[in-house]
């Protein structure tokens, strides 16, 4: 019978009996990946697989990543094993737009230093000075990456009454028309935007490209805003933006070496920190899990994958 490996977390979010006729084995996250006849694998992005990994697995076929981005997996190694790879799009764009504003809005209006008022006993009452934030309507949101997520956050900004500026490879013509977003050069928007926030893949070209010349060509007191990947971004040059106080604010929900996080992006007063929940609502997650495992139950049924990210050659 075919063998199938599916991330032990996804089983509460599936059905009873996700791909019938086939041997399902349930692996949690802590477990390496085992050696065996295995034709499908459906991991969580935190799962990595490279040359050893495909080696070790001579009868796979298809590896479904539960996730949008797919940097876990060398896809060279996987060309040369002829495995397919599929990924997660467009099922988790609302709910992560939707957490990038949830970010946006608590750095603006510096909701975890109001918090810590209260929850210290701090507070002693209203005063017209008090934590004083940034009035969105009429500042300018800057989106790096217009993809669906970039897009669909710059749709969100004009409800508050911002412009929308968006520095991309592509020019988005259906997004400037809806929104009236102005594509611009990545330094016009740096210079110009008082919330700058990041929706790129991890690539070798996007690693480590928020660095300190980042943050030194940012408009002064501007927010910043990753739900993207951690990678991205220079954790070191962030916090010393802030510690000279380059940003106004941070907001972020990926991290360089998750699960890890910076103690001092942690502390810091002006930093509103999450643990990687952008697309973590039931609705989405069980989407995402519902389309890996369609993704599987399609390339073994001899049909095309419903979201290739790479196809054997031939």
């Amino acid at each position: 019978m075919t063998r199938v490996l599916i991330a032990a977390e996804l089983e509460e979010l599936l059905d009873r009996d996700p791909l019938p006729g086939i041997e399902l084995e349930w692996i949690p996250t802590s477990v390496a990946t085992p050696r065996g006849p295995y034709a499908g694998i459906v991991p969580l992005l935190s799962r990595r697989f490279g040359e050893r990994e495909f080696e070790s697995l001579p009868s796979l076929r298809v590896l479904a990543n539960c996730a949008v981005g797919f940097d876990n997996i060398d896809l060279a190694a996987a060309a040369r094993h002829g495995v397919t790879v599929t990924n997660t799009p467009e099922v988790l764009t609302e709910s992560t737009a939707d957490l990038t504003w949830a970010l946006i809005l608590a750095v603006a209006r510096r909701l975890k230093e109001g918090q810590a008022l209260i929850a210290e006993d701090r507070w002693t009452g209203w005063d017209p000075r008090l934590l004083l934030g940034l009035e969105l309507r009429g500042a300018t949101i800057g989106v790096v990456g217009a993809g669906r997520i970039g897009q669909a956050v710059g749709r969100r900004a004009v409800g508050f009454g911002m412009r929308v500026v968006y520095a991309d490879n592509t020019a988005r013509e259906a997004f400037a028309k809806e929104t009236g977003a102005k594509r611009v050069s990545l330094d016009d928007l740096l210079a110009t935007s008082d919330v700058v926030s990041v929706h790129v893949p991890a690539t070798e070209t996007t690693r480590g490209m928020v660095d300190c010349s980042w943050f030194e060509q940012m408009k002064p007191r501007a927010l910043f805003i990753n739900t993207a990947r951690g990678d991205i971004v220079d954790e070191t040059a962030l916090l010393a933006a802030l510690e000279a106080g380059t940003l106004g604010g941070v907001g972020l929900d990926v991290f360089h070496r998750e699960p890890n996080v910076h103690p001092g992006l942690v502390a810091h007063e002006r930093v509103v920190v999450l643990p990687h929940i952008g697309s973590a609502t039931t609705v989405t997650r069980r989407a995402m899990a519902e389309l890996a495992v369609r993704n599987v139950q399609a390339v073994l049924g001899g049909q095309p994958p419903i979201t290739p990210v790479l196809l054997p050659a031939g």
